[in-house]
């Protein structure tokens, strides 16, 4: 009952709201493509068309007011990446063998994109940053504490079932790409039950993915951690803090889930590790036979081609992606994620070249997260992935707004976000 009070209050309450500032409807339409509702609460929640509802008012209350702001700054570059891949898709789609498919995974890639548009024209200010990073960590903890309840029920749903259409390989892509996020902001927050929740928030996503028993997934939280050590601001309370998140991550590491991860080194015993290399090879081999590539979502239509099962997909989202949209979709995806990390580096190494200490925060949280993305992405295929465009967003807002003066008496409601 408290799934469908949730879904229907910021459904419709938020429709509403939306109409009149869309920063609401983007951050409740945020909320829902992490949550999933007719997933989360599948036993109250009917099918609905929730996330589209909002989706109306909020472009609605966008087109309202003007459109936004467009002085994007020194985040016009990763803009213009992220549109030129959407548009480059859409115009693979009409030589695909497959047409019907290859729409449908444009207007589904044009639900991640159109909203990211909205947010870098709407969110104009740091309270509204920060809001929309404690959103995307809440959210996507709230799932990894489901999976964990489940778990100590006695199943464990996230390995057998995974969540909302994606196995458990796909959720641990989503899972370690807000661990970052989550740690960063906990190790900022001045308030103790903020910190402690962003911990929390952290902990409950590490265990999760190695419920997940996703070898990609473990990999990426590794990497993760390492990247994170390298970032964190060279005080000792920081270093312990971050001392103290290994050693929990390693008791929640059973005897199963390092026997798992161990297999990774054993990958020519492994048919699932054999199979995925021969699938990176077939993309590469479409690549050099179609550099345009063969349109979206139809690696799966020629895999039969290459004496696999129709439908079958390439276990990698940059070589399924190359192979789909070629090498100019592939390069404007790459240019939207790498533009954004190699811009946000200076300001996540030097506490001086920002309006405010929290952008720095900011980009540090932002550069741990797609780097755990990246990684495990190269294990799975999963190009409409919503959580990392809105973690990229933060790093583009940070960008748009590191050069432009913060202002320093924000909205009060916003306050809590620190």
């Amino acid at each position: 009952m408290k799934g469908l009070i949730f879904t229907y209050v910021l459904c419709y309450g938020g429709a509403v709201a939306s109409l009149f500032d869309p920063f609401v409807g983007l951050m409740i339409y945020i909320c829902f493509a992490i949550i999933k509702p007719e997933a989360m609460w599948f036993w109250a929640v009917p099918e609905g068309n929730y996330s589209r509802i909002v989706a109306v008012a909020l472009l609605v209350g966008w087109v309202r007011k003007g459109f936004g702001q467009w002085q994007l700054g020194r985040a016009r570059g990763i803009v213009i990446a992220l549109v030129g891949f959407w548009l480059w898709a859409i115009l693979s789609a009409f030589w695909a063998i497959d047409r019907s498919i290859a729409w449908e995974w444009i207007e589904s890639i044009s639900k991640i994109v159109l909203p990211f548009v909205v947010g870098i024209t709407i969110i104009d200010s740091l309270p509204k940053l920060k809001v929309l990073a404690w959103v995307i960590m809440l959210s996507q903890a709230y799932v990894a504490l489901e999976a964990n309840l489940a778990y100590f029920d006695g199943y464990n749903r996230l390995r057998e079932e995974g969540f909302g259409g994606m196995d458990n390989n796909s959720v641990a892509i989503a899972l370690d790409t807000c661990i970052g996020l989550a740690f960063f902001l906990g190790l900022e927050m001045k308030n103790l039950w903020l910190k402690g929740l962003a911990f929390a928030g952290a902990a409950v996503m590490t265990h999760a993915v190695l419920l997940s028993f996703s070898r990609g997934g473990m990999l990426a939280l590794i990497v993760t951690g390492v990247v994170s050590f390298f970032l964190l601001p060279k005080k000792w309370q920081h270093y312990l803090t971050f001392a103290i998140g290994v050693l929990i991550a390693l008791r929640l590491a059973g005897p199963q889930v390092v026997e798992r991860f161990t297999t990774i080194f054993h990958y020519k015993e492994d048919a699932s590790a054999e199979g995925r290399i021969e699938y990176w090879g077939i993309c590469w081999d479409l690549m050099q036979k179609h550099p345009l590539g063969i349109g979206p979502n139809q690696f799966g239509v020629v895999a039969p081609d290459y004496g696999l099962q129709a439908g079958r997909q390439a276990h990698s989202l940059w070589f399924q992606l190359g192979a789909e949209l070629g090498f100019v979709g592939l390069g404007c995806l790459v240019l939207f994620y790498g533009i954004c990390a190699v811009r946000l580096w200076p300001l996540a190494w030097r506490n001086d070249t920002a309006p405010d200490p929290w952008l720095h925060v900011a980009a540090r949280m932002v550069l741990a997260s797609l780097v755990g993305f990246a990684v495990s992405a190269q294990f799975v295929s999963l190009s409409l992935l919503e959580v990392p465009f809105y973690i990229a967003l933060i790093g583009v807002v940070t960008l748009k707004l590191s050069a432009a003066p913060v202002d320093p008496a924000p909205d009060a409601m916003l306050q809590w976000t620190g």
